[in-house]
């Protein structure tokens, strides 16, 4: 539950090694959260940062390609940490189209993490924070899943299988004036290009933004209430008419 002082206690990050989820985290933390659960790989994760700012900090291991075992991870993070505030799912692999091609096998594993691994990390989620009565879903999407991109459509497919997923969760939580109403809530992030070490080596594209810009924008949106973030902000009336460009001159933009 938020404290007195209207911040959040406990939060979850889902890949606890990702550069703008320990970003959201930090800031979380600087406001007031006191409990934190990284999930990470090998259950290892940076926390000595954490703690220097007086967190409680819990690591776990978290395989997003066993989705087997995300349920019972939530559960395990809501009897270590109490009601989970605000869960993060932030983790992802960002493959190169030219390997996909060649190799399907892998396109269809990376889509599964991408995608699936946050389906299913993200319905176990919002059934605990359902059953609690309150608590923040942030799902991390991006302006890759708006209108896919010949140059990367494997990882940007995902995306918006991602996107869409977050907005329908969003719906069926949301009931302000019906007895069903949950209490809890999804924010959609769409963040267009972000430099930091996933997109290292790689050539920024326009808009691009940093990391702190991220995290900057969803602690303002879990602040604000807002459910559907965009980062910049301007990208929403550029994508607004990358939408309803013809497919023609869609094909021509530049890989």
């Amino acid at each position: 539950m938020r404290n007195a002082l209207g911040s959040v206690d406990t939060v979850l990050l889902l890949g606890g090694r990702s550069e703008i989820g320990l970003a959201i985290v930090e800031r979380l933390v600087r406001d007031g959260a006191s409990r934190v659960m990284l999930a990470a790989r090998g259950g290892a994760a940076p926390t000595e940062e954490l703690r220097k700012l007086g967190a409680e900090v819990h690591v776990v291991d978290f395989d997003a390609a066993r989705p087997e075992t995300h349920a019972a991870l939530i559960e395990h993070a809501a009897a270590t940490l109490g009601d989970l505030d605000v869960v993060i799912p932030a983790f992802g692999v960002l493959g190169r189209q030219a390997v996909y091609d060649d190799d399907p096998v892998a396109a269809a594993r990376d889509v599964a993490v991408n995608f699936g691994g946050h389906v299913s990390a993200g319905l176990a989620a919002a059934r605990r924070l359902r059953e609690q009565g309150h608590g923040t879903l942030v799902v991390l999407s991006s302006v890759a899943g708006v209108r896919v991109r010949k140059a990367n459509f494997v990882y940007g497919s995902a995306k918006a299988g991602l996107d869409g997923f977050a907005q329908g969760l969003a719906d069926s939580l949301h009931g302000t004036h019906s007895p069903r109403s949950s209490g809890a809530r999804v924010v959609v992030v769409r963040p267009g290009f972000v430099i930091g070490r996933m997109t290292e080596g790689m050539t920024p594209a326009p808009m691009s933004v940093t990391v702190d810009a991220v995290a900057d924008a969803v602690i303002d949106a879990l602040r604000s209430g807002r459910q559907m973030v965009w980062v910049p902000g301007r990208l929403r009336f550029v994508f607004a008419v990358m939408r309803i460009l013809p497919r023609a001159l869609w094909r021509r933009l530049p890989r």
